[in-house]
């Protein structure tokens, strides 16, 4: 929008005063206003000019007539003019209300309003405690495995050690085996030695009781008798008694010694045989004990190999459905923003068009004002 108005009158008084000098008087008042990218100037001057003289006087009474009419002809037409601003200006402020109540309802119906993103909120946090409650899962699930693989190694030591003592005791079984082998081939010598010596002295019973018969034999049939100054001899029969007397003696004590020497090995050897079966048996019991150990362990083994390998899968899984939903998340997340960024803008825009309406009414407010000033002085040159 463009008015510019330009407008000038002159007016000449004469005043003649006796006596003195009357000098000319000029007055000119200029105003210039822009509104909108618009100007509009007034520019008033007055000039008045009085020489001496009547016919001077007169002729400046004639053009003083002739510059009042033209000045009521010019604020006619500043009238016009100011009342056509006027309605232009009733017409834009009514515009401008117009337009306010337009952006008031544009704003309310489609400017940055403030979302409710409570139930977003709420989903992100219950997915927040179900991340929390995952990794707490998680952690707790490690920790098993990490229990179950140091159960698994000690397992494995005892395994092992057991293992090693089992093969320790096989070995003992063995050796004690071989001893017992060895003390019954001993044994079995030793009784036949036993018998041996039996018979050895039942052989020399039976040729000590022949060579005594033999010799009693001999005395009965010499039928001699001797007789010297020297002592009787003793008898014979009484010598032989005592001779068979100190054999049965030796004999009996050799047995007896012999007996009591093979008993004794007998009963070391049974004794030694017996603390060896004992040991046998507690070794035997010891090894049933260990395998029962070594299968028991290496049934625990097999249930935490697979209780590790149930707690990895489940591992993988949630890890896999957590990932996902991490995904899900970061999509809804993303889409919000961009719907943030998309109302940001769209504030924005508003904005600076409210911004530019708002310009606009400073600008026709200013005019306006102008305009006043003008009227205002029109109505004290008046």
């Amino acid at each position: 929008m463009s008015f510019s108005t330009q407008s000038s009158f002159s007016s000449y008084r004469s005043v003649q005063s006796p006596g003195h000098r009357v000098r000319p008087v000029s007055s000119a008042a200029s105003v210039y206003a822009g509104a909108g990218g618009s100007g509009s100037r007034i520019s008033v001057s007055r000039s008045s000019s009085v020489r001496g003289g009547s016919g001077a006087g007169m002729a400046g009474g004639l053009v003083g007539v002739g510059g009042i009419q033209g000045e009521k002809e010019t604020m006619q037409d500043l009238n016009d003019r100011l009342a056509s601003y006027l309605e232009r200006v009733r017409s834009l402020e009514a515009d401008n209300r117009r337009l306010e109540i337009k952006i008031r309802e544009h704003l309310e119906k489609k400017g940055p309003q403030v979302r409710d993103w409570s139930h977003y909120l709420k989903t992100i946090e219950e997915l927040r405690a179900q991340i929390f409650a995952s990794s707490v899962d998680n952690a707790r699930i490690v920790l098993q495995i990490d229990n179950a693989r140091l159960a698994a190694d000690d397992f494995r030591v005892k395994y092992e050690t057991e293992l090693a003592m089992r093969q320790s005791v096989e070995s003992d079984i063995h050796g004690l085996r071989k001893v017992i082998d060895d003390t019954n081939v001993t044994r079995l010598q030793l009784e036949t030695e036993i018998e041996a010596l039996k018979e050895e002295l039942l052989f020399m019973k039976k040729n000590h009781e022949e060579e005594v018969k033999g010799l009693q034999n001999q005395i009965a049939n010499s039928g001699l008798t001797v007789e010297l100054d020297a002592p009787k001899p003793q008898d014979l029969s009484k010598i032989m008694a005592d001779i068979r007397a100190q054999y049965d003696e030796l004999a009996q004590k050799n047995r007896e010694e012999l007996d009591k020497y093979w008993s004794q090995q007998i009963e070391e050897s049974t004794s030694v045989v017996t603390s060896q079966s004992a040991e046998i048996g507690a070794a035997e019991m010891t090894l049933t004990e260990l395998r029962r150990t070594v299968q028991s362990l290496e049934i625990d083994l097999d249930s935490m190999r697979n209780l590790k390998a149930t707690l990895e899968n489940s591992l993988r899984e949630v890890e896999a459905r957590y990932a996902l939903q991490m995904e899900q998340l970061n999509g809804v997340l993303l889409h919000l923003e961009s719907e943030l960024a998309q109302t940001r803008a769209e504030g924005q825009r508003q904005t600076q068009e409210y911004e530019a309406l708002l310009n606009i009414k400073v600008k026709l407010e200013a005019e306006i004002n102008t305009y006043r000033r003008l009227l205002e002085d029109g109505e004290d040159f008046k």
